[in-house]
């Protein structure tokens, strides 16, 4: 089946922006990176020009840039190399706004990534670049062209593009926050956020479980896609020992999130503790070091800052792990053996960091999501938010069950914040007109931090 995704929407805007820059397209293995850039590209250009540069047309096309690019002493000058290159690549290329040239797993070449700058400056036609393993890009051998890019990123399908596919979007951006719609209809997202917390949002399991509502094999399926993912990344780490290394460090990221929530001062060290016994000397602080960098930049982690007693000037940067998909955490988080509730919970927690990913540098501060812990009360608030729509500072606990928020108070009463949500998994929601504001769990990307603006300045 198909599901719509909507960076398509934005593919569209940035073709119409015309901007003349090359677009490079993030993302995980198996996220629907390509589906979706040929499905924009055959539906928007008359000329599409797919190549994938782990194919024999990537082959292809590195020995038609070769080709046109030898010269020796005496040699006449080729004009325009590139654009000859394409052409012998496929003849009915034209450097026109009708065409669209694709590049997939760019990482592959330094030498076709390093031309990037060529493809913005020297073409009229559109170029997009992708790669599951873009990370591979930062080595010192390819040219980083940052004033000719933009970028885009795909991830795993969030709960809105999941209720979609179910045709439940509408009812999801439509039902009143605070509890005024029909109790039915929050019981019936509620059983949808159900599955999704279960399963997460990568394409091909979403699309199996519609189809067979089996959990089962949507566990399967995810260990698939982790397994090959990690089976991938061996490539490019010659000096990690075994591929396990990936399994363990990924199984540690679910033992730190279940452990205290202060967050840890040397993240490294902590999850070599858990790949291995540090005496061991299997691998270096540095191989650790790298592993759990690569699980970033190949979206299979992010990271969350922490803030001292909620002040912005006292930001501890990568304290805090999470998973980028709910399938996947869920994966490794039963494999720590814990109970079912505490892992409930984490799932939760691990939602809402997602949903405050996507709004980092747009509508609040930070590069990453902020966990909060305060030193009068010893205590942690799980987000901390400060807006920038009224500049206020919002609280957020994650609750799936009515559990006490002693710290979140106290941080309210001292004037750390101005806001506190509660995002519970049983309730309907509620606001009074005071500072604390009750949502439920699952409308958690629809959540507001523009309280602070007078109504008559809207």
């Amino acid at each position: 089946m198909e599901l719509k995704r909507f960076l398509y929407d934005d593919l569209v805007k940035w073709k119409h922006k015309n901007s003349g820059k090359v677009l490079v397209v993030e993302g995980a293995r198996q996220v629907g990176k390509t589906y979706i850039l040929k499905k924009f590209s055959n539906e928007n250009f008359n000329n599409v020009i797919y190549i994938n540069l782990m194919e024999l047309a990537g082959s292809t096309f590195i020995s038609c840039i070769e080709a046109v690019t030898k010269w020796r002493p005496g040699d006449e000058q080729v004009e325009k190399p590139l654009h000859k290159a394409l052409t012998l690549y496929n003849k009915d290329f034209k450097d026109d706004k009708s065409t669209i040239v694709i590049v997939d797993e760019i990482q592959e070449s330094a030498l076709v990534y390093s031309r990037i700058r060529e493809f913005a400056r020297q073409f009229n036609c559109y170029f997009i670049v992708t790669g599951s393993y873009l990370g591979k890009t930062l080595n010192k051998e390819y040219f980083l062209p940052a004033g000719d890019i933009e970028k885009m990123k795909l991830e795993p399908l969030n709960f809105r593009e999941f209720l979609l596919a179910y045709g439940k979007l509408d009812l999801y951006d439509n039902i009143d926050l605070f509890g005024k719609s029909s109790h039915r209809d929050y019981d019936e997202l509620k059983k949808y956020f159900f599955i999704y917390q279960k399963i997460g949002g990568y394409p091909e399991v979403v699309s199996k479980y519609i189809q067979n509502e089996d959990f089962d094999e949507a566990e399967e399926l995810i260990t698939g896609i982790i397994g090959i993912f990690i089976d991938e990344s061996q490539r490019y780490f010659p000096d990690i020992l075994d591929k396990a290394v990936f399994d363990k460090l990924l199984y540690g990221v679910a033992k730190t999130l279940l452990r205290e929530k202060k967050g840890v001062d040397d993240l490294t060290t902590e999850l070599s503790k858990l790949v291995y016994k540090e005496e061991s000397g299997k691998l270096s602080k540095r191989s650790i070091n790298n592993a759990i960098s690569w699980l970033f930049v190949s979206h299979i982690i992010g990271y969350c800052d922490k803030s001292i007693d909620c002040s912005l000037y006292e930001i501890k940067s990568n304290n805090r792990v999470y998973f980028k998909d709910l399938g996947v955490a869920r994966l490794f988080l039963r494999r720590t053996g814990e109970k079912p509730n505490a892992i409930k919970g984490i799932i939760a927690e691990n939602f809402v960091y997602l949903s405050l990913s996507r709004w980092t540098d747009k509508y609040i501060a930070g590069v990453s999501p902020w966990f909060a812990i305060y030193k009068k009360t010893d205590g942690e608030l799980d987000f901390f938010v400060r807006s920038l729509i009224d500049y206020k500072n919002y609280g957020i606990e994650v609750k799936s069950s009515n559990n006490d928020y002693k710290t979140a108070k106290a941080l309210l009463n001292d004037g750390k914040l101005d806001y506190l949500y509660l995002l519970k998994g049983e309730t309907y929601g509620y606001k009074d007109d005071g500072q604390i504001i009750t949502v439920p769990l699952y409308l958690a990307d629809r959540i507001q931090f523009n309280y602070g603006i007078p109504e008559s300045a809207d």
